[in-house]
């Protein structure tokens, strides 16, 4: 079993910032950097959505178009722990974020967080 934690959602106003944070830990949780890890979000009423994934290195970052130039994730294997960067926010980036993980070569995320609101007022 792999436990993923969110941390650090809430409200902020427009054009501010937050950072999300994700524990992973588990009894059968393998080396963390045998997994890719992603964010998602999913806002009222719309599909889940991939906003970015990190390799185990940090070396290849994916960005939805949403988002890039405005959040950055990255990951501390030492701490089993990925983040998100999240600058510039706009109303519409309000969702519940989860983060996600997926052994490597693979497609699908099998582990996810409890997910955590962010709220953007304008």
């Amino acid at each position: 079993q792999v436990q993923l934690v969110e941390s650090g959602g809430g409200l902020v106003q427009a054009g501010g910032s937050l950072r999300l944070s994700c524990a992973a830990s588990g009894r059968t949780f393998s080396t963390f950097t045998t997994y890719v890890a992603g964010w998602f979000r999913q806002a009222t009423g719309k599909e889940r959505e991939l906003l970015a994934d990190i390799n185990w290195s940090g070396g290849t970052r994916y960005y939805a178009d949403s988002v890039k130039g405005r959040f950055t994730i990255s990951r501390d294997n030492a701490q089993n722990t990925v983040y998100l960067i999240m600058n510039s926010l706009k109303p519409e980036d309000t969702a519940v974020y989860y983060c996600a993980l997926r052994p490597r070569f693979t497609q699908g995320y099998p582990y996810w967080g409890q997910g955590t609101q962010v709220t953007v007022s304008s």
